[in-house]
Formats: C-alpha cells, sequence, structure tokens
C-alpha cells in the first residue's frame, strides 16, 4: 500500500511593511536617475555603474511589492517550496522571487443542483442544499487537493445524496419512535449534513459555516400518490381526534345525568342514547332530528 500522504499545514510568512519598501525602491531609483544626470556629460564609469546598481535594486524591491485585501491571503513559494502565508492586509513586501498566489478567505456560497436520489424506504425524491463554505488553512487548499473549489463542489453533492438515503422522507409506522426525517426533524438534518461535509471538506483546509436543505419533494413519478396518501393520514388523524373528542363528551354528558339524576336510563336506552350522541358528533354533515311523539320506550 502506498504511505499515506502528510496534510498540509499553514504557516506564517515573513513579510515586511511595503510603504516603507516602496519608499526605498523609489528612493533608488531616484538616486539612480540623478547620477545618470549629473555624469551625463563627464561620463564617470564608476559613478554610471553605481546609478545602474541603485536601479536595479530599486525595480527589485519594487518587484517584491503586493497588495492584499481584507480577508484575502497571499502564498509565498520559492522554486517550488511553500514559504508561507500572508494574511496581514494592506501593502507588504516579500522576496521578488517568491511567487505569490492570493486566495480569498471570504464566506462563499455553494447551491447544489436539484438531485434526485432514494430515500431511506427506496421512493425517489429530489433534493438540494445550500453550503456557506471558506477556506480555513489555505495550504491545505492550495496544495493538498486539485482544484479545492472542484473539490466542494463534488463532495457536496455526495454528502447530500448519502444523507438522502441515510433518512426518511416522511413519518410512518415502519420508523422507530422518535426517528428523524427529512421533512420533519429539519434541524438534526441539517446539522448532520453540517458535520458530514466537515468531514469530507477536511483534506482541502475548508470549513462549513452553515448548511441547509433548500428544496426537498417527492420525485414527480411518485407526487400524486404520496399526496394522496399524506392526505389520507390526515383524515384519518382528524377522525380519530373526533372520535376521541366525542367519546369523552358522551361520558361527561351520562356522568352528568346520572349525578343530577334528570333521568333514570335502563342499558338499552343508555346504549341507544351514546349511539345517537356519537352520530350527531361524529358526523360529517348536519344531522336530522327525529321527534318522538310516543312515550321514551315506543
Amino acid at each position: 500500500m502506498p504511505a499515506a500522504t502528510t496534510p498540509s499545514r499553514e504557516r506564517a510568512a515573513r513579510s515586511l511593511n511595503g510603504y516603507s519598501m516602496a519608499a526605498l525602491g523609489a528612493a533608488a531609483l531616484a538616486a539612480a536617475v540623478a547620477g545618470v544626470l549629473a555624469q551625463a556629460v563627464a561620463a564617470n564609469v564608476a559613478v554610471l555603474t553605481a546609478a545602474a546598481g541603485l536601479a536595479l535594486l530599486g525595480l527589485l524591491v519594487l518587484a517584491g511589492l503586493y497588495m492584499l485585501l481584507p480577508n484575502e491571503a497571499a502564498l509565498l513559494t520559492l522554486f517550488g517550496d511553500y514559504v508561507g502565508t500572508d494574511r496581514r492586509a494592506g501593502l507588504r513586501w516579500a522576496n521578488p522571487l517568491v511567487r505569490k498566489r492570493k486566495l480569498s478567505l471570504r464566506a462563499r456560497n455553494l447551491s447544489g443542483s436539484t438531485l434526485k436520489v432514494n430515500d431511506k424506504r427506496g421512493n425517489p425524491v429530489e433534493i438540494g442544499a445550500v453550503v456557506v463554505w471558506h477556506v480555513r488553512d489555505t495550504a491545505q487548499a492550495a496544495f493538498d487537493v486539485d482544484d479545492f473549489e472542484n473539490y466542494v463542489g463534488v463532495q457536496a453533492e455526495a454528502a447530500v445524496r448519502h444523507l438522502a438515503s441515510a433518512y426518511a422522507y416522511d413519518e410512518g409506522e415502519d420508523l422507530a419512535p422518535g426517528e428523524h426525517t427529512l421533512r420533519g426533524g429539519l434541524e438534526a438534518v441539517s446539522a448532520a449534513l453540517r458535520a458530514e461535509l466537515q468531514a469530507r471538506f477536511q483534506a482541502a483546509g475548508v470549513e462549513v459555516l452553515d448548511a441547509k436543505l433548500s428544496h426537498l419533494a417527492y420525485a414527480p413519478e411518485i407526487a400524486q400518490v404520496m399526496l394522496r396518501r399524506q392526505q389520507a393520514e390526515a383524515i384519518i388523524g382528524a377522525r380519530h381526534k373526533i372520535v376521541q373528542g366525542a367519546v369523552s363528551m358522551v361520558e361527561d354528558a351520562l356522568r352528568a345525568l346520572s349525578e343530577r339524576n334528570v333521568v333514570q336510563l335502563d342499558d338499552e336506552r343508555r346504549a341507544a342514547m351514546v349511539s345517537n350522541l356519537l352520530v350527531v358528533l361524529c358526523a360529517d354533515r348536519e344531522t336530522q332530528p327525529v321527534i318522538n311523539t310516543g312515550t321514551l320506550y315506543n
């Protein structure tokens, strides 16, 4: 097996204040120009040589200047060797032979495309996510992966696909009590997505700031079937609650009649009264009263 690659680690680079170095370079160029002008007639070789040296020094000093904006870093490499990373904003100066690669440290948004995957039950669903991230370790981002922006995009898609397969879209009798779903456990699902993304982005020196689902729906081919299923479950749940409430009301009515001795009912008439009250309370249409012109038993 090949040996494991040691992850790169960012270290601070040594750089100087760019304004003082710019002044030094400009002074060297000015001195060189003054020397050439002073010896334009006499043509003193020694003076002209010194002026040329000053001009070369001034150009080298100016060539080492670079500008950094807030939340921007510069990776310094010398002949392929990593020297360090400079995160100090403003005009800076480093060895002119050092290659300076700028890299943004600002937060970035990744709005992934809508993916079609199977949830825990095997039902096809459409899912999408928005990820907020930024570069935490510039050395890892630059040297440990080929293209860290493309790496983030590919790994984010893989994480969303894996997340969708680990959760059911909606609640059901086949799930354990308290088990989270994609639709009902948004906070838990978002936390799981952030954790998986962070684990996948670790190799690229990227930190996840936030991650949430931006789109969630059943795939079109089963959307209508699942909609009817949800409607049926809602109707069953509503009916169950109505029946529970009606039974409680009937119990209270019978108890109140018995305690106040309003009327004495035998088991048969009690059962009839219970039946009539349940019909009235549970019916989804208005009930029509029937007037009894005889006695209670006829």
